[in-house]
């Protein structure tokens, strides 16, 4: 095991251990915890570490990749392996704007989605939820760019 994937796993496994919807849990922690957990989902494609990428997928999860929606953490897999293939990342992205429901139990992440030369390329949104204590990914749907007004 790598030292990188094994550093991935055990953010992961704080993370998951620090979930919590308890009172005390107030909703800047728990945004934190989705700002670091999309941090450490984004840090799976820098890394090429598609184990770790599979590890944040909901069963349920449905990705909008593609012709038409992918339905299933198998289908979302086995769409995404391409991206992972390669010795660099095709493209990166980082949350911008993370918001949680009150109620702890999902949040929404966006922000930026870049080339590899860090050109704006698109932009995403997910929606986490919290499963046993660990957020994993239900939606995620990217956009293209706005192109820029001339």
């Amino acid at each position: 095991m790598t030292a990188k994937r094994l550093a991935l796993i055990l953010a992961a496994f704080t993370i998951a251990g620090c979930s919590s919807t308890s009172p005390q849990a107030s909703t800047a922690s728990l945004r934190q915890q989705v700002v670091e957990t999309e941090r450490a989902f984004s840090l799976t494609m820098a890394t090429r570490d598609y184990t770790a990428f599979i590890s944040f997928l909901s069963k349920e999860a449905v990705f909008f990749s593609g012709p038409r929606p992918l339905r299933g953490s198998a289908a979302v897999a086995a769409w995404w392996k391409r991206y992972y293939e390669g010795p660099a990342a095709p493209f990166s992205w980082e949350p911008k704007e993370v918001e949680v429901l009150d109620s702890g139990t999902l949040a929404l992440s966006s922000g930026p989605v870049r080339d590899p030369a860090g050109t704006l390329v698109g932009t995403f949104t997910s929606i986490w939820r919290l499963e046993s204590g660990r957020w994993r990914i239900v939606f995620d749907k990217g956009n293209e760019a706005c192109p820029k007004a001339h």
